[in-house]
């Protein structure tokens, strides 16, 4: 309960900071609904219709308050609600965050376990090597290089959308488009959790851990398997932020693979100055951030209740 209490005024901060940024960015919805060529009397008509022309703390205080009834407002340029826009596109940047932070989850573990376990010098250098790169590299270069090579020239896997232009294909076809905006979002969260891996199980003192329960006669898999289970929080702890992350902050991948997310679907409303959608996509993405850490806590609290004291 102190977790939402203190949620509450987080999202109040975040609502209030983006609507004082939207107000101190030159020009504004008006602009690109009339153009240059418009006259002083359409856009004063314009701004009335609109609520413009109130003053700033009435104007947001209103906004505020339909919010609070889930009213985001209607989107300037698509005359549709603003709420419904976002959702439809969150609900795409959730199967794009589920799908690539599993695959994060997976690789990061696996690399992280063998950077921190393995007894040769080639091979934790090679896994080093791997997470500094994953980690290093811009997305947007990866997602480029992924389309150049996968998609273009061998033709393997479709270059961007969510289905094929046909709509025949079914699942097979839809899980086809997610493979690369999902390996390329995952690439820099795996090679975060692989260090975060690595150093969790470097001190729970792995080493030692492994050779004391073998010496109890314990199999190679449940030695791991138990020391694995050590580092569940700190696990817990970077896998929540890193899906937090994906949930919002993947626009460049979503750009570039033409998936409609909430990513693209923000980046298109700055472009328009459409600010009821701009403020539902960030209210939204803060909730989902603020809601992915209380989930946290709470597995925190399942795997060591001693956290919950």
């Amino acid at each position: 309960m102190r977790r939402i209490a203190v949620a509450v005024p987080i999202l109040l901060g975040v609502s209030l900071l983006v609507f004082i940024l939207l107000k101190m960015v030159p020009g504004g919805p008006v602009d690109g609904l009339l153009g240059p060529l418009s006259t002083q009397e359409q856009r004063q008509e314009l701004e009335t219709r609109l609520g413009f022309d109130q003053p700033a703390p009435v104007q947001y205080a209103k906004w505020l308050a339909s919010v609070g009834q889930g009213d985001f407002g209607d989107s300037i340029t698509k005359q549709t609600a603003a709420g419904r826009l976002v959702w439809d596109a969150f609900r795409n940047s959730l199967l794009l965050a589920a799908v690539a932070g599993a695959a994060a989850v997976v690789g990061g573990v696996a690399l992280g376990t063998a950077w921190a376990h393995s007894r040769r010098a080639a091979s934790r250098g090679s896994a080093a090597a791997a997470s500094v790169l994953a980690v290093s590299i811009p997305q947007y270069s990866f997602g480029v290089v992924l389309v150049a090579v996968l998609a273009v020239k061998l033709g393997v896997l479709p270059s961007g959308g969510m289905s094929s232009a046909t709509g025949a294909g079914g699942f097979t076809d839809s899980l086809r488009h997610l493979v690369l905006p999902a390996l390329t979002a995952a690439v820099v969260p795996l090679g975060i959790i692989a260090r975060t891996q690595r150093a969790a199980l470097l001190d729970v003192g792995i080493a030692g851990l492994m050779e004391s329960l073998r010496a109890r006669g314990l199999g190679r898999a449940r030695v791991l398997a138990h020391a694995l289970h050590n580092t569940l929080p700190s696990l817990l702890t970077v896998a929540g932020l890193q899906f937090g992350y994906l949930l919002s902050g993947v626009v460049f991948v979503e750009i570039i693979f033409s998936w409609p997310g909430l990513g693209l679907r923000v980046f298109e409303a700055i472009s328009q100055r459409d600010l009821p959608v701009i403020q539902a996509g960030v209210m939204i993405s803060a909730l989902a951030f603020v809601v992915m850490n209380l989930v946290v806590d709470v597995l925190h609290a399942v795997i060591d209740p001693r956290t919950a004291q």
